[in-house]
């Protein structure tokens, strides 16, 4: 059976997943291994795209999950919640314009976008599941 909890925690494995994937992508275009690059920046993607399928699935069959915490807790949470959430709207077509930069292999443009997004888009891969741990593990 599917409950809320199950998807939310495939949601955060998703992005710790596409997180990896970024980190290691960033290492091998680096060491300008631009294959592995790809592939890795490719999954990272392509697991972004489940990932958000996921939780639309979840807040359409069970809602939001509601933050149980009170005082500075509370404050810190919707903090956190607040970056995340904004950053993951400006990101995303940021992110879907440098995959299609590099599917188009317009590296010099691709070069100059990439270090912006880079930061950002890890930033919100891991506040995702910093996120899920806060509101399903250290709250309750």
């Amino acid at each position: 059976m599917i409950t809320s909890y199950n998807l939310a925690t495939l949601n955060a494995l998703l992005n710790a997943a596409a997180f990896t994937c970024v980190f290691l992508g960033y290492r091998a275009i680096r060491a300008r291994d631009f294959q592995t690059h790809k592939r890795f920046m490719l999954t990272a993607f392509t697991l972004s795209a489940i990932f958000l399928t996921s939780y639309l699935t979840r807040i359409a069959l069970f809602g939001n999950t509601p933050f149980p915490g009170t005082g500075l807790a509370r404050s810190a949470y919707f903090a956190l919640l607040i970056s995340h959430v904004g950053l993951a709207l400006v990101i995303a077509p940021a992110v879907i314009y440098l995959v299609v930069l590099g599917l188009r292999d317009q590296r010099e443009r691709h070069r100059k976008i990439a270090p912006k997004v880079l930061p950002v888009w890890m930033y919100v891969l891991a506040t995702g599941v910093l996120v899920y741990l806060v509101l399903y593990h250290f709250a309750r």
